[in-house]
């Protein structure tokens, strides 16, 4: 059976770039646009890895994440958090929240964001 990866990113591009390189890298692609669709579908279609971006609207990739691990699947599904920041406290947030991985969009290619999936998925 296919690995399926939920994309969680509010900027349509990136949400499509990464999805296509997900897609051809072998696995099914999910992706949502906001916190909230996000936490639904992650509960709904109980994907192997989640790529959670942290600034979205409605609901952010922390407080998703705080909802996810509420629940009995939430509590250990992998997530890799997206953000465009490097800042010490937003990367201390996210591993509260015991993360698999943590992305800096603004210095990862798509091909390092497949391979950091790849890597979660085999761990």
């Amino acid at each position: 059976m296919d690995k399926r990866i939920l994309i969680i990113e509010d900027e349509p591009d990136i949400r499509e770039a990464m999805a296509e390189a997900i897609t051809q890298a072998g696995y099914e692609a999910l992706t949502a646009e906001n916190g909230q669709v996000g936490l639904e579908m992650a509960l709904a279609e109980r994907p192997d890895i989640i790529l959670l971006d942290i600034i979205m609207p409605i609901m952010d990739g922390h407080q998703m994440l705080a909802k996810l691990r509420i629940h009995p699947w939430g509590k250990s599904v992998k997530v890799i958090m997206l953000t465009s920041m490097d800042d010490v406290k937003n990367i201390g947030m996210a591993h509260e929240g015991s993360i698999t991985d943590y992305i800096i969009k603004a210095h990862s290619s798509l091909d390092e964001i497949v391979s950091k999936v790849k890597m979660a998925i085999y761990t």
